[in-house]
């Protein structure tokens, strides 16, 4: 199974910048779609980006679209979302989820976001 480590989260004031990194184990990386998943405290876990195994298709929720993006390297076994003009209601944990199914997700441990007003 792919293993997935998270990375790249911090303390950014709100119109901000950052890119979530999430390193993924295993030879099979390039037949994942892979995604972010957020989860803000008392909230439940939301869908954040996807994309497919070839980078030829991504997917947003409707809240992140204009400002965040979700790209691959497959030759790093790596997914990336670079977040910019983030706002207060971006803060949350963000998990990397990989599909072989493009139903069923595995997540990482997550990294911290915290946006700042």
């Amino acid at each position: 199974q792919v293993q997935l480590v998270e990375s790249g989260g911090g303390l950014v004031q709100a119109g901000g910048s950052l890119r979530l990194s999430c390193a993924a184990s295993g030879r099979t990386f390039s037949s994942y779609a892979m995604g972010w998943f957020r989860q803000a405290p008392g909230e439940a876990r939301q869908f954040v980006a996807s994309i497919s195994a070839t980078g030829g298709r991504t997917s947003y929720t409707d809240s992140v679209k204009g400002r965040f993006t979700i790209s691959r390297d497959n030759a790093k076994n790596t997914v990336y979302l670079q977040m910019n003009s983030l706002k207060p209601e971006d803060t949350a944990v963000y998990y990397c989820a990989a599909s072989g199914d493009g139903s069923n997700w595995r997540l990482g441990q997550g990294t911290q976001v915290t946006v700042s007003s």
